[in-house]
């Protein structure tokens, strides 16, 4: 399996999680020429803009710790992108999905504030 078929396997695991989770999946793989985000989910009235993080193993360190104070800048200006470019007038949430091993499970969620 290469990487974008795996980035894509993680990325659906993420997708399944949060709809278990009672949250309406937006659009995956949001893109400008800009930016871009993973997922964007929606629960109640609070819309979830998701960074899925691939680990086969924690030998390097797990995903999370791949979320970096300048991937977190660049989180939150694809998220005001969105929210701008659909005048979204609700709450937002910037948040990361941890998959891990070859079966793809959810091994963390984290929310940043």
């Amino acid at each position: 399996m290469n990487s974008f078929e795996t980035g894509r396997k993680a990325e659906q695991a993420a997708a399944a999680y949060l709809e278990r989770h009672n949250c309406q999946i937006i659009v995956q793989n949001w893109r400008t020429r800009l930016c871009e985000i993973d997922i964007i989910a929606k629960r109640d009235n609070t819309i979830y803009f998701c960074e899925v993080k691939y680990r086969k193993t924690n030998q390097h360190g797990s995903g999370i710790e791949y979320i970096t104070p300048s991937k977190l800048k660049q989180m939150h200006f694809a998220a005001e992108s969105w929210i701008h470019r659909h005048r979204w007038p609700g709450n937002f949430q910037l948040a990361a999905i941890e998959v891990s091993g070859e079966f793809f499970r959810i091994t963390n969620v984290v929310k940043f504030d």
